[in-house]
């Protein structure tokens, strides 16, 4: 062979192995820039990515949880209004009614307020409100002493307080008794009985003459007595009902006027005892007025805060 031929032969030998060995470097540089992890470093990210995704699931149903309580909340928000509503307009209704001295009949008694009274009384709200007044009316008198001279008295209305009137329970009792309301009623009675007739014989043990008015008729006294006897009262200073030319007057006149012939004829009315409007008006009312809690009339603010407590 030709030393041109050895020389070709050689080339052709360093370019076979240049070619193989650019190979060879080419697929080394392949395998070393790839990822490569171990099982360990694997084992991490995927928890990683599954806590992630736990957190992001955990704020989203926390997210989801605001939501409806925001909801809730407005809709608490919506009821609440409704209820003050309600409240408002019973007020203002049972207030016009008391202040007119109005004997409205049940059918015409809005029935929302016919049923904000059986709840206030069956929340306890007017059995608390009378405690307290008896309370107020206690700490007054524990502060006074009754002259000697026997003419500082009290006045006390006995028609609401002895027995039931029209106002007091029959229109709450008319049309609204398929629950059972009529018991509530009558413990609330009972109750008012009881704490009255306390009071009373309270006084009476104090030295305070006690005056009873009444918007009854005099030719009902014998009846109105034994009533009175038969509910625990006694030895009262007085007992004051209509006359005949009295008969054609309002109650507020009627008892307006035996006020003032109360102080005309001497008497200094320490104390005027009543759960209605119509005997805590006009002149000569005296030292001081206490007007007891009436089932009719209540206090739903109160029963609007209980709700928000429970």
């Amino acid at each position: 062979m030709s030393a041109y031929g050895h020389e070709m032969e050689r080339e052709y030998s360093i370019r076979s192995l240049e070619s193989r060995g650019g190979s060879e470097l080419g697929s080394r540089y392949a395998v070393e820039s790839g990822f490569y992890m171990t099982s360990f470093a694997a084992t991490i990210f995927i928890g990683g990515l599954v806590t992630v995704g736990i957190l992001l699931v955990t704020l989203l149903i926390a997210l989801a949880v605001m939501l409806q309580s925001c909801q809730s909340s407005r809709a608490g928000v919506v009821e609440i209004a409704k209820a003050s509503d309600d409240y408002s307009y019973c007020k203002m209704y049972a207030l016009h009614a008391e202040l007119n001295s109005l004997e409205v009949e049940a059918d015409y008694f809005p029935s929302v307020c016919r049923v904000l009274a059986i709840q206030y009384l069956k929340a306890g709200l007017y059995t608390r409100d009378l405690n307290f007044t008896m309370w107020m009316i206690e700490s007054y008198f524990s502060t006074l002493s009754p002259t000697p001279d026997g003419l500082d008295v009290v006045l006390l209305d006995i028609d609401y307080v002895v027995a039931p009137s029209p106002q007091c329970t029959k229109l709450l009792m008319d049309g609204i008794d398929p629950c059972g309301n009529v018991d509530d009623i009558k413990e609330a009675n009972h109750l008012k009985q009881m704490l009255t007739l306390k009071l009373f014989l309270s006084l009476q043990a104090s030295g305070w003459p006690v005056i009873l008015i009444s918007r009854k008729p005099e030719g009902q006294r014998n009846a109105t007595t034994e009533l009175l006897i038969s509910a625990g009262y006694g030895d009262w200073a007085s007992l004051i009902m209509r006359v005949d030319d009295e008969m054609q007057m309002d109650s507020r006149g009627y008892i307006s006027r035996q006020r003032t012939i109360l102080q005309e004829g001497g008497f200094r009315i320490t104390c005027l005892i009543s759960c209605q409007m119509d005997a805590l008006m006009g002149p000569n009312l005296g030292k001081r007025v206490f007007k007891l809690p009436n089932p009719l009339y209540y206090d739903f603010q109160r029963l609007t805060e209980r709700k928000k407590l429970a």
